[in-house]
């Protein structure tokens, strides 16, 4: 030990270094997941081309990585107060957003369906809290399971807005919930603020539906987030009716999708174009939203990449029929 004390104390250092993090992420470009290793539809058709959902890759705020990312291009540091709640920690909104991604392919899953004109049936839904502002009185928690408020059964977060709107600031609400396995009741005081009453607490809903054919979803633990929605209703149509969308193309694609099909807005759109770019895709889908971003990211790293800018399912589709 006390010949080699000089390695030791570098390798102390260097491991400091690599776990010690500050209050940033490096954004990267990222890559591209083939849903047909992520989503099996019983007896589906078969396709000739690919559809896979963009990502994006993002390293913890270690000193070493952030040293990187000046030398290495398109590797940007973002705060984690630009990509957070001022009063959630990294891991909760990981969680947020992994309930977020089961709520995706929710929607993915309905859209699809209904459009090939094919029944989808209700089993069960969950209503989980996903978001509390600063300035909600409550002793609800993130992540309890809402099941009614006021004695009335919550159906999504439509049904806690029109409820709340109907109150003056300073009305009790009682929420029936169930954390940590337990049922119990809690209350929040409605605030008066620019829009209207509130309560301060966000609900996200998940489904377990039954449909012909069945359905079947695989994620990693790694993977979250609402992005991979409309890949998610392309894949899932694609297995549902004779006609193959792909055209025999590569496509990867990004963009939130909800129940009746429409595509909604989604965040680094840079580093999702340009690993769809490193993976050599023929198509890169995007939400009409962030069409500009895109355009300008391609031209300006040269990408050999056709753009398409969509607002639904069903745009999406005569898109790729148009190859």
């Amino acid at each position: 030990m006390r010949e080699n004390w000089k390695f030791f104390v570098s390798l102390l250092v260097i491991v400091c270094l690599f776990t010690f993090e500050l209050p940033y992420v490096v954004y990267t470009p990222g890559g591209s997941i083939d849903l047909a290793n992520r989503i099996e539809v019983e007896d589906g058709y078969e396709t000739q081309g690919s559809l896979s959902m963009a990502y994006v890759s993002m390293i913890k705020g270690s000193i070493p990585f952030l040293l990187f990312s000046y030398l290495i291009p398109n590797w940007d540091i973002v705060s984690t107060k630009d990509i957070k709640p001022d009063n959630e920690s990294l891991e909760e909104m990981i969680l947020a957003d992994q309930i977020s991604l089961i709520q995706a392919q929710n929607n993915a899953l309905y859209a699809a369906f209904s459009l090939a004109n094919k029944e989808v049936k209700v089993l069960s839904q969950t209503n989980h809290l996903v978001y509390m502002s600063n300035e909600a009185d409550t002793d609800l928690e993130l992540f309890d399971e809402i099941l009614t408020m006021n004695g009335q059964e919550i159906k999504n977060l439509d049904t806690v807005r029109e409820m709340v709107g109907s109150l003056h600031a300073g009305d009790e609400v009682s929420f029936e919930i169930i954390r940590r396995g337990k049922k119990m009741t809690k209350k929040a005081t409605v605030y008066e603020t620019s829009e209207g009453p509130k309560v301060g607490v966000s609900i996200t809903t998940t489904y377990e539906y039954e449909t012909n054919p069945k359905v079947s979803f695989v994620s990693k633990s790694s993977e979250s987030g609402p992005s991979g929605g409309l890949m998610n209703a392309l894949a899932i149509y694609n297995a549902l009716v004779s006609e193959d969308i792909t055209m025999g193309k590569k496509i990867i694609g990004t963009g939130t999708i909800d129940k009746n099909g429409v595509v909604g807005e989604i965040g680094g759109v840079k580093y999702k174009l340009l690993g769809a770019a490193k993976k050599k895709a023929d198509v890169f889908l995007v939400p009409t939203k962030n069409y500009e971003e895109a355009i300008q990211v391609k031209n300006e790293n040269d990408l050999d990449i056709r753009v398409i800018a969509v607002s639904s399912l069903e745009e999406a589709i005569a898109a790729l029929a148009k190859l």
